[in-house]
């Protein structure tokens, strides 16, 4: 079979540079700050969740330290160091996988290695990725070299779990902190990516696909991948990305809302069997049924809440049509009892059928009076009581006293 030479979407359109990089601003920015300035450090820790960027920023922090006409924010990339590096095959650029060369003998030689000046480049760029997986010994016959390495040494630190990384390491390096991708930048990211791959697909689509990322850059692109492939060559449609996620109708999961808010069980009896028939998981469609009913709250707690809604412009209005008229603890109510079906909902056998027998619960939450509102009626009615000349209800006291007389 010939080789078709395709490269995955993730890897094609890796970011090359700081400046290209989304939705990491503030630590890109500091980066680029810190070679402008000359101020650069010996060693740094990016953490942060998967998918995020950190071994990306590694990366493009090493070729912005070792571009023949830098240090520089935006290297060249056709100098001999960029060519190298972005082919991988940088003497001077040396990545470690933290999982598999976590033992001391694997540190040891590492701090044999740095002593020696680079080949070619300017610095020895040492990037360990998932670097919480060393040893205790590892980290220990790391410490020596991170208190005092030579000038032409740079270590780049890459983990998702920072919390197993001794205090003895952090106090030694610069810490940044990658954070989660906001759909829009990620949906954004996509956009550019299939209209220069000449794929169609609509905006709504691709925020399905960012959501369903949950921050990732690299998952939402995956997944992209994924849907492009389905489609052979026509852009997919909003229903086969709906389906090939495995996410639920938005127009059943808004029947079932209504149903939930106007206190009408059969819509919700008829949305869930929907969700049966079509084999989606129930669990799955009480998660995105907590995000509308979140949104709806949102909503109802206060208009300019909207700019917090991950959704489409048109659905905004759809969520704010719903909550017009409820009060935001009547949905915080309502968002507290669907929490606790979906916990028994993911534990049951029979989930269909845990989850029908709860809309009674779910429909029942109505909206009471407020607090406030009941409070005022008791004092206006002994208001009322005074102004009327009214005398107090004879009591248990008043009776006995009366019998006593006789």
């Amino acid at each position: 079979m010939a080789e078709t030479g395709y490269v995955a979407i993730a890897r094609k359109w890796r970011p090359l540079t700081l400046e290209d990089m989304s939705g990491q601003a503030h630590v890109t920015r500091t980066l680029a700050n810190a070679i402008g300035s000359g101020r650069i450090h010996h060693a740094f820790l990016f953490t942060g969740a998967r998918g995020v960027g950190k071994t990306t920023a590694a990366r493009a922090f090493a070729r912005a330290l070792q571009c023949a006409r830098g240090p520089t924010p935006t290297p060249c990339g056709e100098c001999g160091p960029c060519v190298e590096i972005l082919a991988g095959s940088s003497p001077d650029v040396i990545e470690i996988d933290g999982a598999s060369n976590n033992s001391v003998e694997d540190i040891r030689d590492l701090r044999d290695g740095v002593r020696y000046a680079p080949q070619s480049a300017r610095f020895r760029v040492y990037i360990i990725d998932e670097v919480h997986m060393l040893s205790k010994g590892a980290f220990n016959a790391l410490l020596k070299t991170l208190e005092e390495p030579p000038p032409h040494a740079k270590f780049i630190f890459a983990t998702t779990e920072v919390n197993k990384v001794p205090d003895t390491i952090l106090s030694r390096v610069q810490r940044f902190d990658f954070k989660r991708i906001p759909v829009s930048v990620v949906a954004a990211r996509l956009r550019r990516i299939v209209d220069a791959e000449g794929v169609t697909i609509s905006d709504a689509a691709l925020r399905m696909i960012a959501r369903a990322g949950e921050g990732s850059m690299r998952d939402a692109q995956s997944l992209l991948d994924q849907v492009i492939s389905f489609a052979s060559g026509s852009g997919p449609s909003d229903q086969e990305v709906t389906d090939i996620l495995g996410l639920v109708d938005r127009g059943v999961l808004y029947q079932m809302l209504g149903g939930l808010l106007r206190g009408e069980a059969e819509p919700c009896l008829d949305a869930i069997a929907a969700v049966h028939d079509q084999g989606y998981e129930m669990a799955q469609f009480t998660v995105e049924l907590l995000e509308l009913v979140r949104n709806a709250g949102l909503v109802a707690l206060s208009p300019g809440a909207r700019k917090h809604l991950d959704v489409p412009e048109d659905e905004v209005e759809r969520i704010g049509a719903l909550a017009e008229g409820l009060r935001a603890d009547q949905l915080a109510r309502t968002f507290q009892v669907l929490l606790e079906v979906h916990d028994e909902v993911a534990r049951a056998t029979r989930p269909r059928m845990v989850l029908e027998m709860a809309v009674a619960r779910l429909v029942s939450v109505r909206g009471g009076q407020p607090v406030s509102a009941l409070v005022d009626r008791l004092v206006d009615l002994e208001r009322r009581l005074r102004a009327g000349g009214a005398t107090r209800p004879r009591g248990r006291d008043a009776g006995d006293g009366a019998e006593g007389d006789r």
